[in-house]
């Protein structure tokens, strides 16, 4: 399918720009090793991803997505996570491929270039400024930017506001659920990496406008004027 060229692009960042899991590996099992818990390992942990460090934190101390920990145990394991991930966070997250080549596809066009994650800004914005990428957005919105983050609609919208595009010349490239229900709430096209952090199962199911395997192929999907 091809598409007319965006106006505006909105990209996430954990899974989509950025894989951060080995950094969050490191941060959890540390955590859970000083509360004396056992460690779960880089391969699990990736499954817990992408509903923001209080959910991934609950999942670590019970070991199921949905789990609540008992409220103890919860306040002396959680500012533990925090200290250390603020510590370790973007000391060896990646760029993923293809994305300085997306990214300079739309720059060369003049097309504006928003970053949206539900990643509160403590982190966020050191990761960005970590990997290289900060510079790249005209805005950068995190989970505690607004009073409502992904799936809710509000800081795509922000962002489409801010620069003045419509909602249906807008698009966000994301990597889960929750990054589509957002996109479909604001009527903005959705493109999903089909590597990135959606508990483990395949983004195509749910259905986005389209799916890349790499960010060098988003490209190849517009209409060249």
């Amino acid at each position: 399918m091809i598409f007319p060229i965006p106006k505006l692009v909105i990209f996430d960042l954990d899974g989509t720009l950025v894989d951060s899991v080995p950094d969050i590996t490191k941060s959890v099992d540390q955590m859970l090793i000083r509360v004396d818990m056992q460690p779960h390992g880089e391969a699990r942990i990736r499954q817990w991803i992408g509903n923001g460090v209080e959910r991934l934190v609950r999942r670590a101390l019970t070991g199921e997505m949905d789990g609540e920990p008992n409220d103890a145990l919860f306040a002396r394991a959680y500012p533990i996570f925090l200290n250390l991930y603020e510590r370790y966070n973007g000391e060896r997250s990646i760029v993923y491929p293809g994305v300085s080549e997306a990214l300079r596809f739309f720059e060369r066009r003049g097309i504006p270039m928003g970053c949206v994650t539900n990643k509160h800004s403590r982190f966020s914005n050191a990761l960005l400024r970590r990997v290289g990428l900060y510079e790249r957005f005209g805005m950068i919105l995190s989970g505690n930017s607004l009073p409502r983050k992904k799936p809710d609609p509000m800081p795509l919208l922000h962002v489409a506001n801010h620069f003045g595009v419509k909602a249906t010349d807008s698009l966000l490239v994301g990597d889960s659920v929750s990054d589509i229900r957002a996109a479909r709430a604001a009527g903005f096209r959705v493109i999903c990496v089909t590597y990135g952090y959606n508990h483990g199962l395949d983004i195509r199911t749910a259905e986005p406008d389209a799916a890349v395997d790499s960010l060098g192929e988003l490209a190849g999907l517009f209409a060249m004027a």
